[in-house]
């Protein structure tokens, strides 16, 4: 798959401290010149659909799974693998000081109807919603949250990135 970023948070030295590894899916699903997102109202963001890789899971096993759990996503189709993007940030348990995530992207298909999402209790905590939004609108919305907001996750440097590339390389 190519390698679209890898990024190092400010404040980490990855050769120094403890780290592990996380694998995540992150599906690009765009109809009618609109992408599905979640929209997170704690965090005032936007982000691709997706989430961690299941033990025992292949990557689009995991990324079929959380796609249906955040969006409802029915009959989803992967079509074709669209990039990496990896990153280094600061962990916030005493268990290890750094997390590796590795962010493995790819374009889907779906049926047009949505079913019922299946939020985690944390998900809903966040304030996550399922939104088809104009890509456009999206990017100067993560962007005005970047600029403008102390609310911002740790997430949106990269959904900002892959939004940014998504409408270049697919619409």
């Amino acid at each position: 798959m190519q390698q679209l970023k890898t990024l190092v948070h400010s404040g980490i030295n990855i050769n120094q401290g403890t780290s592990f590894t996380r694998l995540t899916a992150r599906a690009i699903v765009i109809q009618n010149n609109k992408i599905l997102l979640m929209y997170t109202a704690r965090y005032e963001d936007y982000s691709l659909p997706g989430g961690g890789v299941d033990e025992g899971e292949s990557i689009e096993q995991g990324l079929i799974r959380e796609l249906n759990e955040e969006t409802g996503a029915q009959n989803i189709q992967v079509i074709k693998p669209f990039g990496l993007y990896e990153e280094y940030r600061p962990w916030y348990k005493d268990d290890f000081d750094i997390i590796h995530i590795k962010s493995y992207c790819y374009v889907c298909s779906i049926a047009d109807e949505l079913g019922k999402a299946q939020l985690e209790h944390y998900e809903q905590q966040n304030g996550m919603s399922t939104k088809w939004v104009d890509i456009n609108e999206a990017i100067a919305h993560n962007e005005r949250t970047l600029a403008n907001s102390e609310k911002q996750g740790l997430s949106i440097l990269r959904e900002t990135f892959l939004l940014k590339r998504i409408a270049c390389d697919l619409l």
